[in-house]
């Protein structure tokens, strides 16, 4: 089994930066994809950006330009650079991976969840 711990949230002002980065973490694992997606209250689990072996880079609407993926493939990590934030930023940012060999929309979202970090922007 995989586990991913994600790091870096907290609190914002709108127009500010903020990183997050996972690491995933398991016995012999080999990952394919990684990814985030974020959830805001009362609203379904939407796209962030993912990213799918050998370079299949995906960037929901909302985030285009203002945030960017980038993945260490050697250590199993994926960052989440975030820039330009607004309110509309605010939620729960889950890290998402799937393992090698295994079925999944190179978009995703894949089958294996962190426990997510809160993001807040404030106006």
């Amino acid at each position: 089994q995989v586990q991913l711990v994600e790091s870096g949230g907290g609190l914002v002002q709108a127009g500010g930066s903020l990183r997050l980065s996972c690491a995933a973490s398991g016995d012999n694992i080999c990952i394919s994809a990684m990814g985030w997606y974020r959830q805001a209250p009362g609203k379904e689990r939407e796209l962030v950006a993912t990213n799918a072996v050998p370079s299949s880079t995906y960037y929901g609407d909302s985030v285009k330009g203002r945030f960017t993926i980038s993945r260490d493939n050697a250590k199993n990590t994926v960052d989440l650079q975030m820039s330009s934030l607004k309110p509309e930023d605010t939620a729960v940012y889950y890290c998402n991976a799937a393992l090698c060999g295994t079925f999944y929309r190179e978009i995703g979202p894949y089958p294996h969840w962190g426990q997510g970090t809160q993001v807040t922007v404030s106006s």
